[in-house]
């Protein structure tokens, strides 16, 4: 398979989707949402892929939705959705809800490798990864999202307070609060996520796959599906008194959006 905005390499029993767009701290594209999808199902498909690993090129595991890089726009000239309500809907749930609720349904094992910045959409394609792998350097900022795991990723009073402050969480507190499996030093994340994944590997795919199944299973029976379906209307709500809006008026998208301006100028703690 050719890509252009990700890659796809097999070592041995492990498959790695990477997107492959740093120079845009790997904002998601239309185009590099349609190959992971693509590359997903392939490795879904590979008898030979016992677990999948999501990683980034560069330094920004993702800086959320790509919201107006040359590549996208001319993109969306050359592929456009209707300019309208409806087609602003298509769009969202077509790229943001449905592959990702796809991704989190996968068959296998499935690792997110997160360093650096991991923005909004960051925090979707990470949360429908099965395991997250972070760097001590991996920073997380949740919103409201089109894929809105947040209130099951964390405690419910930690992701209000986190998203009322558009704060960042840092990787050791993501992992006290159990989104994070492991933190690791940022030299051997490549490394130990890996090993993670060949340890998963050496059980019998069989049992992994019902495992997996009945664990989402357990999930869905609390509600998590309808919540994601259901909150991704209250997303198009409140895009469409605000950034939604501005697009469909012709203005276009901020340069950075407000909730991550006011993130970026928080300090570290």
């Amino acid at each position: 398979m050719k890509f252009e905005a990700i890659l796809y390499e097999k070592h041995g029993p492990v498959a790695k989707v990477i997107t492959n767009r740093p120079r845009y701290k790997n904002a998601q594209s239309r185009r590099m949402i349609e190959e992971m999808d693509q590359a997903f199902a392939a490795a879904n498909a590979d008898d030979d892929v016992r677990v999948i690993i999501l990683a980034a090129a560069g330094d920004t595991f993702s800086s959320g939705h790509d919201i107006g890089t040359p590549e996208e726009k001319e993109d969306m000239r050359r592929r456009p959705f209707p300019k309208v309500v409806r087609g602003e809907y298509a769009l969202s749930r077509h790229l943001f809800l449905d592959t990702t609720l796809r991704w989190r349904d996968l068959d296998k094992p499935t690792i997110a490798q997160v360093q650096g910045l991991c923005i909004f959409g960051g925090w979707m394609f990470a949360a429908a990864m099965d395991l997250i792998v972070a760097s001590e350097d991996a920073r997380f900022l949740p919103a409201l999202l089109q894929y809105f795991s947040i209130p099951w990723d964390i405690p419910l009073r930690k992701a209000k307070e986190a998203m009322f402050r558009s704060r960042f969480i840092g990787a050791e507190e993501a992992a006290r609060l159990g989104f994070v499996n492991l933190v690791v030093p940022r030299d051997r994340l490549e490394s130990e996520t890996m090993a993670l994944a060949l340890e998963i590997a050496e059980n019998d795919p069989f049992t992994l796959r019902m495992l997996k199944w009945a664990t989402n299973a357990a999930q869905d029976a609390m509600g998590f599906s309808h919540s994601i379906r259901n909150a991704h209307s209250h997303y198009m709500v409140q895009g469409l008194d605000g950034f939604t809006k501005d697009k469909l008026d012709g203005k276009g998208f901020p340069k950075v959006m407000p909730g991550v301006a006011r993130a970026l100028k928080t300090p570290k703690k």
